[in-house]
């Protein structure tokens, strides 16, 4: 492997906010965003999982969302209750939220100006993927292709995560750090869907990673409301021009299948890729695929617009 031009963690000041971004691979390589899922810090874009793809010819910008990991805390908002998740579905109350995707997307131009980046290619995985459908939606001219990875259009007759991986989302936060590193574990043994024991060697350290950076219970029960409060994205998804690829696995239990093809049937000219075997996760076999499906994506998008 090259080694790859990196930057170390360094602090924006975007969209009224700080948020914490890190850069792989060369200034003038074409500009990528990876942005993480619910309550996932911008480390789950594994370290070599980027440095791969900087290998690629991209300049990659991973990042922590808003209220997660060094980027800024916010305030507001109590923790979800089972009640007000049986109003949204069954009466259409909507949930209350600080914030919703629309901001979150925001923060990422805001991102993308304080970098100086006109338009890149954009890759969201889970929430990400919402983000990253929300900024083609609403900021079309700053997309040079959109990767909406595991994520949906927030349609509501896509089926529910199962039980298991409810319980994950539902559950209290862990009490002590020790009680941190079993649940990390445990819920991605559930999302991953499957034996992976690359991954399951590396959760221990990758649980400290993320421990040692700092958690913010309180900031992933707003990300959850920001989702739900945002509805349904699946009408004005038909006015997305970005050329698009969807890539979901065949036994995700958070997001089901049926989310990733919602999202490819909802974008004129959408390319799907359903991959066998996979849960809600990256798994590291299954990165061949994913990485050269960005690669092939990207740079076939940015042929087309030269």
């Amino acid at each position: 492997m090259n080694s790859v031009a990196h930057q170390p963690p360094q602090i924006a000041r975007a969209n009224g906010i700080d948020l914490c971004y890190e850069i792989f691979g060369d200034a003038d390589a074409e500009p990528m965003l990876l942005i993480m899922g619910l309550g996932a810090q911008m480390i789950h874009w594994d370290d070599d999982f980027c440095r791969q793809l900087a290998a690629r010819g991209f300049r990659v910008i991973r990042f922590d969302n808003r209220d997660i990991g060094k980027s800024s805390k916010l305030s507001g908002g109590n923790r979800l209750t089972p009640l007000e998740l049986l109003k949204l579905r069954f009466l259409k109350i909507p949930v209350a939220a600080p914030y919703k995707l629309r901001d979150m997307a925001q923060d990422v131009i805001g991102l993308m100006d304080v970098l100086g980046i006109k338009s890149a290619h954009v890759v969201g995985a889970s929430m990400g993927g919402m983000i990253a459908q929300e900024i083609a939606i609403s900021f079309p001219q700053r997309v040079r292709s959109l990767t909406s990875i595991m994520s949906t259009t927030g349609n509501p007759k896509v089926p529910p995560p199962t039980r298991e991986a409810s319980a994950v989302l539902m559950a209290p936060p862990p009490a002590t750090k020790e009680e941190y590193f079993a649940r990390f574990a445990q819920t991605w043994k559930i999302l991953r869907a499957g034996s992976f024991p690359q991954d399951e060697a590396l959760d221990r350290a990758r649980a400290e990673r993320t421990f040692e950076r700092g958690l913010n219970p309180a900031g992933v029960g707003r990300q959850l409301r920001a989702i739900l409060a945002s509805g349904s994205r699946k009408e004005r998804l038909a006015s997305v021009k970005a050329p698009t690829l969807v890539i979901h696995g065949t036994v995700d239990p958070l997001v089901r299948p049926e989310g990733g093809k919602d999202t490819a049937a909802s974008i004129p000219g959408a390319k799907l890729l359903m991959i066998e075997g996979m849960g809600h996760a990256l798994p590291i076999p299954m990165w061949p695929q994913i990485i050269d499906a960005i690669d092939k994506h990207a740079h076939g998008a940015a042929a087309k617009a030269a």
